[in-house]
């Protein structure tokens, strides 16, 4: 059975740590697995949400809203608790989270060459529209 509740840096920080490194293999300063829990908990929006299964991180998803759109990210399973729900649990959770916050849309980004991943987003109502996406790292942020 999993569990689905707020993250608590107390209780889940090294294993959300360890399932990211496992899932993401971060090669980025701006990715570090500290910095991001840092940074998202400096925020004290309760958007940080963690599966659980017998009191174990099997799962993580980051939500977050500015007042317009909705973003997920970090959707992490276990490897060994893969094709079994964690992954839509999560998203159904964050979702639900962000809708009773006013959220009209929830974008979400992923890598081109994941189709796996992209597979799965599509299975939960997700698709590809015609954007393209930039980004600029803010090296002063990164390295506090």
């Amino acid at each position: 059975m999993v569990a689905i509740t707020n993250y608590s840096d107390a209780l889940h920080r090294q294993a959300v740590i360890e399932l990211w490194n496992a899932v993401f293999g971060y090669e980025t300063a701006h990715n570090t697995p500290g910095l991001a829990i840092d940074k998202k908990l400096a925020v004290a929006d309760g958007l940080f949400f963690v599966a659980l299964t017998d009191n174990e991180v099997v799962g993580t998803v980051l939500a977050g809203y500015d007042g317009h759109r909705g973003w997920l990210y970090a959707v992490a399973v276990h490897p060994s608790h893969r094709r079994k729900g964690v992954g839509v649990q999560l998203v159904r959770h964050a979702e639900h989270a962000l809708t009773l916050q006013g959220c009209m849309k929830i974008n979400l980004q992923i890598v081109s060459i994941n189709a796996s991943v992209q597979a799965f987003y599509e299975s939960v109502g997700y698709s590809t529209e015609p954007r393209i996406s930039m980004g600029k790292k803010i090296d002063s942020n990164i390295t506090g």
